[in-house]
């Protein structure tokens, strides 16, 4: 049984090993909260990252931050120790491209390669496999993960040079941001307009104006779910933000991105740790989103 390790067994690496066990691998996991749920799905619990890479030949990596992914590479435990030739480590998490970058050098003097990894797609997307996978770098190495990669996703793009799939990210979450406020902002004005809210879900899902976004957070924007967050509206801000510095970088014209970053500005602390869903009340007649916080 081959194993893959896996470090930061999250909302989205739990899903992710949970596809990979199912496949038949013996799926070595750590990160710093609980295991429990990992453990009872059938995976490995390990001590440190460095444990994970004196086990594995491929690790993927899904961290929160980036003090997350320093310590977990080039910390006292970290992968760089047990780092060697042939192994491949892919990280998930979104990062500036420079931050990423500088874990090349060091894996490469190991014999290791780096790779350039995103995640597209909602916990709950993941967990139905309709997420998509981005990764750029080392082009045998990324052919060699594509095989792994297909249990847990249906579609695994290779995107070119390192730094290609964190910049398809931030365009990809530009346009997440932006489907989701236009939901917000169309749902505002349909649940106030007296028409029957499931078929005009039902309608737009199907028709012309429908989205991705409006098929998953439509209904729940209805039905006031915003619990539990399956998107953070602060960390879809800060794609946000990383998007508009690669529009700078490239002179783009962003006068609707400078709208969108102002309207989750405004929305952050509506919001609060409920889905990004919640940016519904922004849009709100004020009386009637006073009375949905009066009582929440």
């Amino acid at each position: 049984m081959d194993t893959i390790g896996f470090v930061g067994v999250g909302k989205i690496g739990f899903p992710i090993c949970e596809h990979l066990i199912k496949g038949g691998y013996r799926v070595l996991g750590y990160r710093r909260g609980s295991l429990v749920e990992f453990e009872k799905a059938g995976g490995v619990v390990a001590a440190s990252p460095a444990e994970i890479g004196a086990q594995a030949d491929i690790i993927f990596t899904c961290l929160p931050s980036d003090a997350a992914l320093e310590e977990v590479i080039q910390g006292p435990n970290g992968l760089i120790h047990s780092a060697r030739p042939g192994q491949i480590v892919v990280e998930f998490g979104s990062h500036p491209i420079p931050v990423k970058e500088k874990y090349i050098a060091p894996l490469k003097a190991k014999g290791a390669i780096f790779l350039d990894g995103e995640v597209s797609g909602t916990p709950g997307m993941v967990a139905a496999r309709k997420g998509a996978i981005y990764v750029a770098g080392d082009r045998a190495a990324a052919n060699r993960i594509e095989p792994i990669v297909y249990h847990f996703a249906d579609l695994c793009l290779y995107l070119g040079d390192f730094g290609a799939a964190t910049k398809v990210k931030l365009i990809n979450n530009l346009l997440v941001g932006l489907h989701i406020a236009g939901t917000a902002q169309a749902m505002a004005i349909g649940l106030q307009s007296g028409v029957d809210a499931a078929l005009m879900i039902k309608a737009i899902s199907s028709g012309s104006g429908g989205s991705t976004q409006f098929g998953i957070r439509a209904p729940w924007m209805a039905e006031r779910r915003f619990m539990p967050q399956q998107g953070s509206a602060q960390g879809l801000a800060h794609y946000l933000d990383g998007a508009k510095e690669l529009a700078d970088s490239v002179g783009a014209a962003t006068p609707l991105l400078d709208c969108l970053i102002d309207v989750f500005a405004q929305a952050l602390p509506v919001i609060g740790e409920r889905d990004v869903a919640a940016i519904l009340e922004v849009f709100e007649p004020k009386q009637t989103a006073n009375s949905r916080t009066a009582t929440r």
